[in-house]
């Protein structure tokens, strides 16, 4: 009789403890695009900026979140057929993401830059030097299209950050366009003794979290969390973590 109980006992808490389970918000990101996600090499783990920063929203929401990792160019396509709650990618608001999808207040403010080897310093000073030059960036990235806005350029779209570092590297372009802190980060990992950042006339851009278009609970939900996190102080602490700098 006793044994019964306790087995009772068992099954009732292990149910109450999956009802209590927090629901699971699914989360597309392309981790290569340091320091925003990137998986860890020892643990396996998703990290970086971008990572934190939505986990600790999702905590605020009562989520947790389940990562789910694909190509930059599949996130948007991802969220309007549902396949994805939201997208944490380092994604720049544009006003042509815009239409299809929504996006959360600024989790961070960059803008594009060059990254050049060494030898062709001086030669390429801004994106003015670079008509007419094979140039590498990301598929569907703001680089990406800046570079195809300068004249007689070509651009050589990959698929992820450290393949066009990599194709830089080999000469097979003159220039990488990217976003600001990704490029410094890369030089200050991994070395970068042979190549340089180059400062452009791009302006300030804005990134967010992206939801399904016309999630407007989610979305609400989302700019609740991160503007707690903002008054907090948490979101200060986690740009320092990442960038050395409070925000």
């Amino acid at each position: 009789m006793f044994k019964n109980l306790v087995m009772a006992a068992a099954v009732t808490m292990a149910c109450a403890g999956s009802a209590l389970a927090a629901p699971v918000l699914t989360v597309g990101t392309e981790p290569t695009f340091q320091p925003f996600e990137f998986v860890d090499a020892r643990t396996k783990d998703f990290v970086g900026y971008d990572m934190d920063m939505i986990r600790a929203a999702a905590k605020h929401m009562g989520y947790q979140v389940k990562f789910v990792n694909m190509g930059f160019d599949g996130l948007i396509p991802a969220l309007m057929t549902n396949n994805i709650d939201a997208a944490a990618a380092g994604m720049t608001i544009t006003a042509e993401r815009k239409k299809k999808v929504d996006f959360t207040r600024p989790v961070y403010q960059s803008t594009q830059v060059i990254l050049v080897n060494k030898s062709d310093a001086g030669s390429v000073k801004s994106e003015k030097d670079l008509k007419g030059k094979n140039l590498c960036a990301q598929i569907g990235t703001v680089g990406a299209e800046f570079g195809r806005k300068i004249p007689g350029a070509k651009v050589k779209a990959f698929n992820t950050l450290p393949d066009t570092i990599l194709e830089l590297n080999n000469r097979g372009c003159t220039a990488v366009i990217a976003d600001k802190p990704v490029v410094e980060y890369f030089l200050k990992q991994r070395g970068g003794r042979n190549m340089v950042e180059v400062q452009t006339g791009y302006p300030k851009e804005e990134m967010a979290f992206a939801v399904r278009k016309g999630n407007k609970k989610l979305l609400d939900a989302f700019n609740k969390a991160l503007a707690a996190m903002d008054k907090s102080g948490e979101t200060a602490k986690i740009h320092q973590k990442w960038f050395s700098t409070a925000k």
